[in-house]
């Protein structure tokens, strides 16, 4: 494949994962609003529920998972156990490290959505088998590694203030 062809078909693969994006937005939005969360503290649950297997998981876990800042996660977990969702303890290994778990009411409203979920879920990898997910996973793994990867090497133009390389001044 040429290098022309290439990074044509490379810009219609990132145009699809966009797409994906902004529709999974418009997913967790609406998923969101049936509990009354925000689509930001729906994600951050979604997270705890895969990630704590009955021990509680930190904040960092989670910002790392959803690929945000420990910060942005302290302040939405907080809000979300005020909300009665979530419980936020000292870790009893390390007390700096809070720990998240879901509570009643959370583990209540994600079983009452789970057959929606699943269902939307089903209707999301249709016509896909077993095989082409567990490729697909794999490819959009490396693509994900590869896009971090290409994140920081842009930053680092970024932070050399390379822009000039890039623009052309005005005439």
């Amino acid at each position: 494949m040429t290098e022309r062809a290439l990074d044509k078909t490379a810009a219609c693969l990132l145009w699809q994962l966009f797409e994906i994006h902004s529709r999974l937005e418009d997913l967790n939005e609406s998923w969101a609003d049936l509990i009354g969360v925000t689509a930001p503290q729906w994600l951050i649950l979604m997270a705890v529920s895969e990630l704590e297997k009955g021990r509680g998981v930190s904040g960092d876990a989670i910002a790392k998972k959803l690929c945000v800042q420990s910060g942005f996660v302290t302040s939405q977990t907080k809000s979300l156990e005020k909300a009665g969702f979530l419980l936020r303890t000292p870790s009893a290994v390390d007390t700096r490290v809070v720990l998240m778990s879901m509570t009643e009411k959370a583990l209540a409203a994600f079983d009452k959505l789970s057959k929606r979920r699943l269902s939307l879920n089903s209707t999301i990898v249709n016509g896909l088998d077993e095989k082409i997910l567990a490729d697909l996973n794999v490819a959009l793994a490396t693509v994900a590694k590869n896009v971090q990867q290409a994140t920081q090497l842009l930053a680092i133009d970024v932070a050399f203030g390379l822009r000039e390389r890039f623009v052309r001044p005005d005439d």
